[in-house]
């Protein structure tokens, strides 16, 4: 199978289910951006130690980021021959079961965190920047399409859990958290 198929060279995409839209539609920014922000995981991930917990658990999260992709192409109007697989209020639950128990690790919050203090600190906040953004670019869509209500809480959470994760980090390399003081 060939990567490329020249369909794209006109500045126009197919969703799933068969409509082309121009390359911006406000679609293909949307799984765009969480494309972008499964890379910056997989990049996380990948400077995790082989051992550790969390390169099982991001893994999962990007199995789940893929499904959100696919259900931000899902052309409602267009063709289906099947449904993509959904997330579920379970994928929620387990973020919030993560961060509880790192919260239960890391010192009480005083004062916002300037991003950095270590590489894998520094991709952690580069993850829930992205994710932020993704989750922007996605309310802007759900109001001229549908979009799953769980899709969006998904990423709610999802960039709280990379807000946690890069305190967690920051306690794990024992790198200070850089505090903003005003």
């Amino acid at each position: 199978m060939k990567i490329y198929t020249k369909s794209g060279d006109t500045g126009k995409t197919s969703l799933i289910g068969g409509t082309r839209v121009p390359k911006y539609h406000a679609r293909i920014d949307a799984y765009g951006t969480v494309d972008e922000l499964n890379s910056f995981v997989g990049l996380l991930r990948d400077h995790l130690p082989d051992d550790d917990i969390n390169r099982k658990k991001l893994l999962i999260i990007q199995e789940k980021l893929f499904r959100l992709e696919s259900h931000l192409a899902e052309d409602q109007e267009g063709v289906l021959t099947r449904s993509m697989p959904s997330l579920e209020e379970s994928d929620v639950i387990f973020l919030e079961q993560e961060m509880d128990d790192m919260n239960e690790l890391l010192p009480s919050l005083t004062h916002f965190i300037l991003p950095g203090g270590h590489p894998i600190v520094s991709y952690c906040h580069i993850a829930r920047t992205v994710c932020r953004r993704a989750e922007r670019i996605t309310t802007f869509l759900a109001e001229s399409y549908t979009v799953k209500e769980i899709d969006l809480k998904y990423l709610n959470r999802l960039s709280d859990y990379f807000f946690i994760l890069g305190r967690y980090y920051s306690m794990v390399t024992k790198s200070p958290e850089i505090l903003w003081n005003t």
